[in-house]
């Protein structure tokens, strides 16, 4: 039996309908990712799940004595509490109990009191409390408005678990933790014995955690099991489908509208039947919800920058005896797509103060290129003003706006970032956090630009909007510097990451996290095998001048490093062509031979392409 159970559940706020007659049930153990556009009601669901809110029609079943806790994306605290109590909120009524059953009041009924604290496992809350703080990583002493957002996050989870729910809702949890942090959190929901709904546009994390995936699609929901690649996959088929259904559909109405618009002799022969099937349809396509509307993104790039944008050499900074930076040189160049990775508190802001010449050093010489134009993404959303309309938060005074070369009205904008025309006027407390972060990059992409700095700009994002500001990142010839915890994302937009090492140090890494990752995992082997076979200090001081002429490139290394980047690129276009085949329809309708032609080759590209890279980065390092 299902734990909950939503059915022919309705809401609508306004005139838009947010679930449609929608059904959901939840079965123990499931670990179930819910997705979908920014604004259709995710939130709402999750808060009928909860109890918190009620739908406009429908009902909501959940099995006697299920457990269910609601974890919302911006937790609520008590900000002088202790972590301690706060978590202990999550105890509230065993604690409450057993302090009754202590007190002996008069006329309390101490056997009931007593069955309801066995049953809530109360005589030992604060052992849960412990046992649950020291799994989370927690301080108990610390104060809630001393946290950062991450472990405030953490701190609203513990909150949670030491209730031990049977069921956990979980809105966005991934927002404002670190990579660590995420990769953690994926272990302990993968090792949750309840039931899991969470809310997140973090891809990698869905395909670590989900093994459902539920989408809110124009008021309905839609299962598919397995992850979130999985789902892709499913989606793309689904879709090519209802297009094809609903082109057949308007060739038939429209083969209807000819036919009954013919002249007195078709008018004498028709039939009641076929003209009552012609209403029908008409009825059937002003019903059909078209799927919504793309976030159309394009920028204004404004004049090139130089070529260079920063050199840095020897950089150093601290803060008292903090050592944020140390010993830093790097060289950026216009076009560089950068992320910026570290754990939350190392000195992400710091670095790139640095590099765009905002903050000096303390040792060490910065120099920017000429012709910086510097926009920012801000992940707390400190440029916008609450109590501003929207179309005053894109153009302040004017209706119009001017993108490079061309002129928009600025409802025309809006709507280019799914805001509709009526809400142009709307405050901008009014929004939701996706929201805001579509009129944040809204506001961005209309300032003129040739470097780009976006904290965090994928948080509350939806998944389609975060593949389409991809697309536009690729695209842009200015210069990016991303920081970001989703790997996907970055992943796919940056060409090297600046990545935090400790004690101050910061390095960088051809490609995006995966290729850190193995990078710096093939680095961490290498040196642990050559640890015990190192020779003694005289024959290491011998063999040094050898070193140092080895690091000249021979004139066939050289010849080789200039042609592997058109190697690179040829590899990675054919690799491109064999994904869209393996991705589409047509392949599968081919022999088994083909299939499997196919999906080899596309496996020994990619083993090709590391290859290549890594004998760039080796001999890229030499020259």
């Amino acid at each position: 039996m299902a734990l909950l159970t939503l059915t022919n559940a309705h809401l609508a706020f306004g005139h838009v309908p947010l679930l449609d007659g929608a059904d959901f049930s939840l079965e123990s153990g499931e670990r179930v990712g819910l997705i979908g556009r920014n604004g259709t009601g995710k939130s709402s669901l999750l808060k009928i799940l909860a109890g918190l809110e009620r739908p406009d029609d429908g009902s909501l079943q959940v099995q006697t004595g299920v457990r269910v806790i609601y974890v919302p994306q911006e937790p609520v605290f008590d900000q002088a509490s202790s972590v301690f109590d706060t978590v202990a909120e999550g105890v509230a009524e065993a604690r409450a109990l057993r302090e009754r059953f202590e007190a002996h009041a008069p006329g309390d009924d101490l056997d009931a009191v007593q069955t309801r604290l066995e049953a809530l496992d109360g005589w030992t809350w604060e052992r849960r409390v412990d046992e649950t703080l020291q799994r989370l990583r927690l301080n108990p002493a610390d104060v809630i408005s001393q946290l950062s957002g991450g472990t405030k996050k953490r701190v609203a989870l513990a909150r949670a678990l030491v209730a031990q729910p049977d069921v956990l809702l979980l809105d966005e949890p991934t927002n404002h933790l670190d990579l660590d942090a995420i990769d953690w959190l994926a272990g302990l929901l993968n090792g949750f014995r309840g039931a899991l709904v969470l809310i997140t546009h973090d891809r990698a994390f869905l395909d670590a955690v989900a093994t459902r995936v539920v989408e809110l699609d124009r008021g309905a929901l839609r299962g598919y099991p397995g992850n979130f690649a999985a789902f892709e996959a499913a989606k793309q088929r689904e879709l090519e489908a209802e297009a094809l259904a609903n082109a057949r559909f308007d060739k038939l109405l429209a083969q209807e509208e000819v036919w009954i618009r013919k002249g007195v002799e078709a008018r004498r022969t028709r039939s009641v039947a076929r003209v009552q099937r012609l209403m029908k349809l008409r009825d059937e396509h002003r019903a059909r919800r078209e799927q919504q509307g793309r976030v159309r993104l394009d920028i204004d790039r404004g004049g090139a920058s130089g070529k260079l944008v920063a050199e840095l050499e020897g950089v150093s900074k601290a803060f008292g005896d903090k050592v944020i930076v140390r010993d830093f040189s790097a060289i950026f160049l216009r076009g560089d797509k950068v992320g910026v990775i570290g754990p939350n508190g190392a000195g992400k802001t710091t670095l790139l103060k640095l590099i765009l010449g905002q903050l000096p050093p303390d040792s060490g010489t910065v120099r920017t290129g000429a012709n910086l134009t510097v926009a920012y993404f801000d992940q707390m959303r400190e440029a916008l003003d609450p109590e501003k309309t929207l179309a005053d938060t894109i153009s302040p005074g004017s209706e119009w706006i001017e993108i490079g070369t061309q002129r928009k009205h600025v409802m025309s904008y809006l709507g280019d970032f799914l805001f509709a025309p009526q809400r142009a006027n709307s405050p901008v407390k009014s929004l939701s956090g996706g929201e805001r972060n579509r009129l944040l990059l809204a506001r961005l992409f209309a300032r003129p630009a040739n470097v780009l700095v976006l904290d965090e700009p994928t948080n509350d994002l939806d998944i389609e909007t975060l593949e389409l500001l991809e697309e536009l990142l690729q695209d842009y010839d200015g210069t990016v510097f991303l920081v970001s915890h989703d790997r996907r994302f970055v992943d796919n937009v940056v060409t090297s990451t600046v990545v935090a090492e400790g004690g101050g140090r910061w390095r960088e890494y051809e490609g995006g996290i995966a290729d850190w990752q193995a990078q710096a995992a093939r680095s961490a082997a290498a040196e642990a095998a050559a640890r015990p076979a190192a020779a003694p200090a005289p024959a290491a001081r011998e063999a040094e001048p050898a070193a140092a002429t080895r690091r000249k490139l021979s004139y066939k290394e050289q010849r080789e490093l200039d042609e592997l980047p058109a190697r690179i690129a040829a590899l990675e276009a054919e690799q491109a062509q064999l994904a869209e085949q393996i991705g589409g329809n047509a392949l599968y309708s081919e022999s088994p031979q083909r299939i499997a032609e196919v999906t080899g080759r596309h496996a020994a590209i990619e083993d090709a392409l590391m290859a290549l890279l890594e004998r760039w980065e080796a001999l890229s390092g030499r020259g």
